[in-house]
């Protein structure tokens, strides 16, 4: 196979540059099939050590699921120094593994493809508490946002450094402030949306999770002035709308250079509700794009430890008391029973016992001890992670085992 490679970096002529950052700027792909995702190669080999090339890199996620449509030429990263040839990859991400949409999604994928172990960003080491804010979610508003946390930062509101700034424009997101670059430079990273209040413009200092009244609108960051409608998600302060929950923040409590205090946000909101909402306001952001395809539910907090620590890594401020984390019912992870024929009867390869578990393992999941079934073979008991809403049966955790072991290893004609 060869990589498309482009002697400059990709623009779509059609969009204009600029505009607010979490405005979705989506090159044209079939219609829920996939999305496009631009992944700087030095950001990866961050995470996952690989030495490969880039083209071989590109060749492997295309031959694992992953297409790889175009290389570009990497932005010199200030501060930055590239661990071999850098470039950025355009990766054809399809709608069912939203997980894969961030730099750590892809990491994941690589560090099972090569063997090579993961090194997670840094987070900060910040307790959980109820000292921080005020934050409600109301009763009839848990089944949108039955997880919701929040935290408070003393900010320098600036430039961001250098290298946030060209990583942020690799991946086609305008730097605006420190502040809200980290939040966005989160999202990229770890595929989990954020956002920012300027906390000193919250009525009554607090946040409050609830469904929208009769009559209300808010203004929202991109200068329009919405009308909202009972079933749409908000976070409130004491006394108005200030955001369209999952979709985008609104004005009236925008992050500017006079900004003091803020509130960040980070908190999981169901698919069907974000959906219904963009679609409703006509309104599709980066962040409503990967809400409505499913977020991990245990990433809100890792986020805001990770938001925390970036801020302070560069000078734009320190968090300031505990996060607050409302998730009245955590949801048990979902188990499969994954046997070892089935594996082969599907297939029509045998798979190696030992391939299963460690790849499963690379992948995120929990493999509980080997049971063996009748005829002597081997099954395990899969424990799903949040962030592969797509596996919820024996014959998607086949298809993960079969993603790795290699389709060009398979018979021309499948068992019936």
């Amino acid at each position: 196979m060869g990589v498309r490679r482009r002697d400059r970096p990709h623009r779509d002529p059609e969009v204009p540059r600029g505009g607010h950052p979490r405005v979705l700027r989506q090159r044209p792909a079939p219609p829920g099939a996939v999305s496009l995702l631009r992944v700087l190669v030095s950001w990866l080999r961050e995470l996952v050590p690989v030495t490969v090339s880039v083209d071989e890199l590109a060749e492997a996620l295309t031959a694992y699921g992953f297409e790889v449509s175009a290389v570009d030429p990497a932005p010199p990263i200030p501060g930055r120094p590239a661990r071999g040839e850098d470039a950025v990859l355009d990766l054809e991400i399809t709608t069912n593994r939203p997980d894969c949409l961030s730099v750590a999604g892809i990491a994941r994928e690589v560090s099972t493809i090569y063997g090579d172990t993961i090194t997670w960003p840094a987070l900060a080491d910040t307790p959980a508490g109820d000292d921080a804010l005020p934050v409600t979610i109301e009763e009839d508003a848990l089944a949108l946002c039955p997880r919701y946390a929040a935290s408070v930062a003393e900010v320098r509101v600036g430039p961001s450094p250098a290298w946030m700034a060209a990583r942020l424009e690799a991946a086609e997101v305008r730097p605006i402030n420190n502040v809200v670059d980290v939040t966005n430079y989160v999202m990229l990273e770890l595929g989990q949306p954020m956002h920012a209040f300027d906390l000193d413009r919250l009525a009554g200092g607090e946040l409050r999770i609830r469904r929208a009244r009769a009559g209300e609108t808010v203004r929202t960051l991109d200068g329009v002035e919405r009308q909202l409608a009972g079933d749409m998600l908000v976070i409130a302060d004491g006394a108005r709308p200030q955001a369209v929950a999952g979709v985008m923040g609104g004005a009236d409590s925008e992050v500017g250079d006079t900004t003091a205090r803020i509130a960040f946000e980070s908190a999981w909101f169901d698919p069907v509700s974000v959906r219904r909402t963009s679609k409703r306001l006509a309104l599709s952001t980066d962040a409503s794009f990967r809400f409505e395809r499913g977020a991990d539910i245990e990433a809100p907090v890792r986020a805001m430890r990770r938001a925390q620590q970036l801020l302070t890594e560069i000078g734009g401020g320190a968090p300031r008391g505990a996060i607050v984390d409302r998730y009245p019912t955590p949801r048990d992870r979902a188990a499969v029973t994954l046997r070892h024929a089935r594996i082969g009867h599907v297939l029509g390869v045998e798979v190696e016992p030992g391939f299963v578990p460690a790849t499963l393992e690379r992948l995120g999941f929990g493999v509980d001890g080997e049971a063996t079934e009748g005829d002597g073979r081997p099954r395990w008991r899969v424990t799903v992670p949040p962030h592969r809403v797509d596996v919820s049966r024996e014959i998607d955790l086949i298809e993960e085992i079969a993603r790795h072991h290699g389709y060009q290893r398979f018979p021309s004609t499948f068992p019936a």
